[in-house]
């Protein structure tokens, strides 16, 4: 279901000669001026991205990734420099700036894993196979590659759409520990159902994750972050679990089938008519969610 972010930072990040019949430089020639690749093959390390995110499609895309080092670090800078391109040898055809957005909240459920993931804004004109190469911002020069499958349309629900009015349970259905699996649930998660709160025409935030089976740091602290928005903005705010009976073994339940969501965690925010406004895949940080619901709120 979810990538296992401790796993791929184990495995060589193999990019290098991806593609059809490769690049100029895995040919041994040097990469055609301004080109994605030649950003690539900059001075500094040269490495290959992490991905956080999998469901973009054509339009508005928003990206995470980790830069890791060859020895396994992680790079932790406040911001990193993106081009786009359809191929490493042709020209970006967008250039952005991502930010690094922290996980988790102080003291909230989470194990060892990273501490944060960058995160981009990029217009992709169509769907596609298309390739990026992010340089964090200040010392020690190191570039990473990656690429960015796009399809025509969402698995997940689409921005715009009306949100899946959903009879997710509450305390009024079962004890806060078969809803949860949070150390400490908080019981304010779990007042109100999807159906309930588009019936009544009130804004709210849907997480959909499972803290105690999240192996992580980018997933476990999902629930935490919502629940840090909703104390600092009063907005609504559900979560639902992802297992059926809260047992790996016998896969989603019927509420992440309802929403198609091909992976965990996901976090979206609905308006006032049902419709979603916002939606996040993997983690998102207090700051991303919190302009988000006052915007929207």
């Amino acid at each position: 279901m979810r990538p296992q972010l401790a796993a791929l930072l184990l495995l060589p990040l193999l990019v290098t000669g991806c593609g059809s019949g490769g690049s100029d430089s895995d040919r041994g020639t040097a990469p055609p001026d301004g080109s994605l690749e030649s950003l690539w093959k900059r001075p500094g390390e040269d490495v290959g991205l992490v991905l956080g995110t999998s469901d973009h499609a054509a339009g508005a895309v928003r990206v995470s990734f980790l830069v890791v080092r060859d020895n396994s670090e992680v790079v932790e800078r406040p911001r990193a420099k993106v081009w786009l391109a359809r191929k490493r040898e042709d020209r970006p055809i967008q250039e952005t700036v991502a930010t690094f957005e922290p996980v988790g909240v102080d003291g909230g459920e989470e194990d060892a894993g990273v501490r944060g993931l960058f995160v981009a804004e990029l217009d992709v004109p169509s769907p596609g196979t298309y390739w990026f190469v992010a340089e964090p911002v200040g010392g020690l020069r190191i570039q990473g590659l990656g690429t960015l499958e796009v399809k025509d349309e969402s698995a997940s629900p689409a921005l715009g759409a009306k949100a899946p009015a959903s009879d997710t349970p509450t305390l009024g259905d079962a004890p806060i520990e078969a809803l949860s699996t949070a150390t400490d649930p908080v019981p304010e998660l779990y007042r109100h159902s999807v159906a309930g709160s588009v019936r009544e025409g009130v804004p709210f935030v849907l997480a959909f994750a499972t803290p105690k089976f999240c192996a992580s740091r980018t997933c476990g602290p999902t629930v935490d972050v919502v629940d840090a928005v909703r104390r600092e903005t009063g907005v609504r705010a559900i979560h639902v679990e992802v297992y059926e009976d809260n047992d790996p073994d016998k896969g989603v339940n019927r509420w992440m089938e309802e929403w198609n969501l091909p992976t965990e965690p996901w976090v979206f925010v609905v308006d006032a008519t049902g419709t979603i406004a916002a939606k996040f895949e993997g983690s998102v940080s207090v700051d991303e969610l919190t302009r988000t619901v006052r915007e929207v709120a």
